[in-house]
């Protein structure tokens, strides 16, 4: 218990070091693991790659479901058709490309080779977003990226399975169609297992609000058990699940975000500090050069020629092209993937982690700190962007209406406007603003002010409309249209 609570400690200030650095708080982690393990001060000796994996599965899918809650579906819908392309045939581009030039460049079997370049074809939301909360981006990259992120961890699973299964590998065609079947399963039970969970959480009050974040996260297991049970693709319904549910507008929600991302954080912690244990140093320093040689084929060849053949079709500007080619990071998913082959007794499978393990560590350690600085190169990072409100709601049942606490943040375009200018829908008012430790019942002439908290009650017909009105006063102001289509925030 003392080691366990010392490692996470470090863990959560490691989390200030990478953000301060820009470098993703991944590697400390696995610096952690590393330092504890056969080679390291701790001399642990673990080398279990079966319990790796099953533990590696279990945090993908609480990191999936986190990730999937926090997903704004207004940002993701408009690229939602991109997205997809991205995480399928982009996965496709990248693993032909950065497979090839394993097998031509490094000599890897034509097996081993298909298997690296599946396992790094994956990217990992947590660590682009991780260097780059800093610089906010037009709704059409982020919105991609995370989309993509969510997305491409399906198809990628289930390559890694067909390359590492022992016997030859499946005609294409056939394993094309495997993979589209496996993702419409999947995507159908965690649309359904989200639509179902989100609707019951509104309609049956639970006696304590603790109870809705362990009922949410409850619900993103089940959807991820369920499709894994019906062979369908379990990664994809979770995170489709926990997008339902993230957008549904459920009691209590601030706490449920609380409790996931706090889970969140456990499951990458738990995970990279494993793979650091896992790995053995001294067995490294002659899969440097290959891993080098084929993380240059992914990042400068095979990444962006997947976003260029994608992306083609949407007239995707080249600044954003540009920036979601160097975003591609590898984290934790190509590590845990790369176990697979190794528990499937692949041969050459542990020189396949160990390339793997050096290409996403000295790749975050080149992309990781670069990522904001080409942002700011191209002009994607907008520093007069208005801000977005902070909405919670919790229920009152026996008034039929919901209490929003909202959160007026810096650059918001609602400094400066008067109560009465918020021209909220009848049934919806302004009854209480709490500035600078100080509460008072506004007045209609009230002017709110940056850092303003305000209690807004609705009743339940008119809240979506009150809570879309307040956002289109922070982004465009008191003239934004009435129910924010023509806010300043649309045009994102």
């Amino acid at each position: 218990m003392l080691v366990c609570s010392v490692v996470l400690l470090v863990a959560v200030a490691a989390v200030r070091i990478s953000s301060r650095s820009g470098l993703p708080s991944l590697l400390v982690y696995l610096a952690i693991g590393v330092l504890m393990g056969q080679d390291g001060l701790g001399e642990i000796h673990f080398n279990s790659a079966a319990a790796t994996q099953v533990m590696g599965y279990a945090a993908l899918v609480v990191i999936l479901a986190e990730g999937g809650l926090g997903t704004k579906w207004k940002e993701i819908k408009p690229v939602l058709s991109s997205a997809s392309v991205l995480a399928t045939l982009g996965v496709a581009v990248s693993v032909g490309v950065t497979a090839a030039g394993a097998h031509y460049l490094v000599g890897l079997e034509w097996r081993q080779a298909l298997i690296i370049g599946a396992v790094v074809s994956s990217t990992d939301a947590a660590a682009v977003f991780s260097v780059l909360r800093k610089v906010p981006l037009p709704a059409r990259v982020t919105g991609t990226l995370e989309a993509e992120s969510g997305f491409n961890d399906a198809p990628v699973v289930i390559l890694v399975v067909a390359f590492s299964t022992a016997g030859p590998v499946e005609h294409w065609y056939v394993l094309l169609g495997e993979i589209a079947l496996e993702l419409a399963i999947g995507a159908a039970i965690g649309l359904a297992v989200g639509w179902f969970g989100s609707w019951g959480l509104k309609h049956v009050a639970l006696p304590a609000s603790g109870l809705y974040p362990i009922a949410v996260m409850a619900i993103a297991v089940t959807a991820y058990a369920a499709g894994a049970l019906a062979h369908g693709s379990g990664f994809l319904a979770v995170y489709l699940a926990s997008m339902v549910l993230g957008n549904a507008k459920l009691p209590h929600w601030p706490a449920t975000r609380g409790f996931a991302e706090g889970l969140g954080w456990i499951a990458q912690i738990g995970m990279f500090v494993l793979l650091g244990l896992l790995v053995t140093p001294h067995e490294l320093g002659d899969d440097v050069w290959p891993a080098l040689i084929i993380g240059l084929i992914l990042t400068m060849v095979a990444r962006p020629l997947s976003v260029v053949f994608s992306l083609a079709p949407f007239r995707v500007p080249w600044q954003e092209q540009t920036l979601m080619s160097w975003a591609g990071l590898r984290g934790a998913v190509p590590i845990i993937l790369a176990t697979i082959p190794m528990v499937n007794g692949v041969a050459d499978s542990r020189r396949i982690f160990n390339i793997v393990f050096v290409l996403v560590v000295v790749y975050t350690l080149v992309q990781g700190p670069t990522l904001p600085w080409l942002a700011r190169k191209l002009r994607l990072g907008e520093e007069g962007e208005a801000s977005d409100l902070g909405i919670e709601s919790a229920p009152l049942e026996r008034l039929r209406g919901h209490l929003l606490s909202i959160s007026v943040p810096e650059r918001s375009r609602m400094h400066g406007v008067e109560v009465s200018e918020l021209r909220l829908p009848p049934g919806a008012a302004v009854t209480l603003v709490v500035r600078e430790e100080k509460s008072f019942v506004p007045l209609p002439t009230t002017v709110l002010r940056q850092g303003d908290e305000l209690l807004v009650v609705a009743t339940d017909p008119v809240r979506d409309a009150a809570e879309r009105r307040l956002r289109a006063v922070a982004h465009g102001g008191k003239l934004a249209g009435w129910l924010g289509a023509n806010g300043a925030g649309s045009s994102r």
